[in-house]
């Protein structure tokens, strides 16, 4: 997860990810304020990020990482590039 900051002369990046498997990443926004937890399985939290609602440019969620080698991923389908049809 990655959050962007106005910090008045710019964007300031943060960024939270689950450290550890079965940890999770949840985001929730109150009183003006977005708060990003990260949490366990039964769902304690390990870490919490607070941040202004109003000094908040975008939250990104990016996928987790495959463990697999590319190599193991299957074989795209579809038109290659090039082809008239």
């Amino acid at each position: 997860m990655e959050v962007l900051i106005d910090v008045g002369t710019g964007v300031e990046r943060f960024g939270i990810e689950a450290t550890r498997a079965g940890r999770r990443v949840e985001v929730g926004n109150a009183r003006g304020i977005v708060e990003v937890t990260e949490v366990t399985r039964s769902g304690t939290p390990v870490r919490t990020a607070r941040f202004m609602a109003a000094r908040v440019v975008a939250v990104v969620e990016h996928p987790a990482r495959d463990r697999e080698p590319a190599s193991a991923a299957p074989p795209e389908t579809g038109r290659q590039g090039g082809e008239a049809r």
